[in-house]
């Protein structure tokens, strides 16, 4: 049987030009490149020209992140004899060119144990992994920072009644318990919402609908924002003919309110209404759970944008997690969250909630 390198020479013709990733084959012991395609050129800012005809490993001199050469470190052609190949990693060409690699080693008859005879390098822009990388790092920064603030409370308020304890008054001592109280809860909703945005990242979000009392879960908002500054009268509460409940984890629907009014609170200009109202969508009864807010809107074409990951439209402050989580949350109800135009011209985010009667 003729010896088989399992490089064809119409590799184009076979449409491997027109994948998405890029593409390198290399044959013999000389290594010699038989093919790239152009995916492959734009990925490396290597002409096929200048590279097809040439030793692989001077062609393409991939290094890893500590400046070693990847080629020594792999040696396909003579190291060990049961490798086929490597997994996805991170290289660079000694332009600075981040790559992220997988090759396969095809060996004489598919045997292991038997010579490399072709060596194929599968080419992908690291772009995407650095943005992924440059996102996190941008989550980590703003949870540091959301976290420093109530922590530095807790600190400074737990430290002044250790040390003067006897000098204050019940009334100032209750005054910091509740301060230290209110950044403790602060801190457990951050950690909470991370631990969420993960679940529903890999869809292990799970919630336990019952009915919930819908009035006195909007009234607590407005006592919480009350309690910490707000003007009673910029709220505005109603509930609906026929509402008494939502069917809702009790917990989630609490976070979905306090996400919802935060972002009204945050983008509009003072006045934030709150309501429940029977829905209308095209599915079984269900509850629509509606803030809407005095600001600039959101625009037609941010509407759905708003509901990604570390979405921030020009915020200096948050994580950028607070739609995202509403949405997860909203959608493992079996409902949907949409952004609307708020009778006043700002944003209205209407939650709908399926009954499960």
């Amino acid at each position: 049987m003729p010896e088989r390198y399992l490089v064809p020479d119409d590799l184009a013709a076979n449409g491997l030009e027109f994948i998405p990733d890029g593409l390198v084959a290399a044959i013999g012991p000389d290594r010699t490149v038989r093919f790239m395609n152009s995916r492959a050129e734009r990925i490396t800012g290597l002409r096929a020209a200048d590279v097809v005809g040439r030793d692989l490993v001077e062609a393409l001199p991939l290094q890893d992140l500590g400046g070693d050469s990847w080629w020594e470190l792999t040696d396909p052609w003579h190291g060990l004899e049961t490798r086929t190949g490597h997994r996805e990693r991170l290289l660079v060409l000694p332009s600075g060119r981040e790559l992220l690699v997988t090759a396969q080693y095809n060996r004489r008859g598919r045997g292991r144990g038997q010579p490399v005879v072709s060596v194929v390098l599968g080419l992908r822009d690291a772009e995407g992994r650095r943005r992924a990388e440059k996102e996190s790092a941008a989550l980590l920064t703003s949870v540091a920072h959301e976290l420093r603030s109530p922590l530095t409370g807790v600190k400074g308020f737990s430290s002044t009644l250790l040390r003067n304890w006897e000098r204050f008054t019940d009334e100032q001592k209750r005054l910091m318990l509740e301060t230290i109280e209110a950044d403790a809860d602060r801190v457990t909703r951050l950690i909470t919402e991370l631990l969420d945005t993960s679940r529903i990242g890999t869809g292990r979000l799970t919630v336990h609908p019952v009915p919930v009392a819908v009035l006195p879960r909007m009234e607590a908002q407005v006592e919480r924002r009350v309690a910490a500054g707000a003007d009673r009268d910029q709220f505005e509460l109603h509930v609906g003919d026929g509402v008494d409940v939502v069917w809702a984890d009790a917990d989630r629907l609490e976070q979905v309110l306090t996400n919802l009014v935060d972002n009204a609170l945050r983008h509009g200009r003072g006045r934030v209404s709150i309501s429940a109202e029977r829905s209308h969508w095209d599915g079984p009864a269900a509850v629509d759970v509606v803030v809407s807010d005095d600001g600039d809107g959101i625009a037609p074409q941010h509407r759905e944008l708003v509901f990604s990951r570390f979405w921030q439209a020009g915020a200096k402050h948050g994580t950028g997690l607070g739609l995202y989580l509403v949405r997860g949350l909203v959608e493992a109800h079996g409902g949907e969250v949409v952004v609307e135009e708020a009778p006043t011209g700002g944003a209205r985010l209407r939650a709908t909630f399926p009954d499960l009667e």
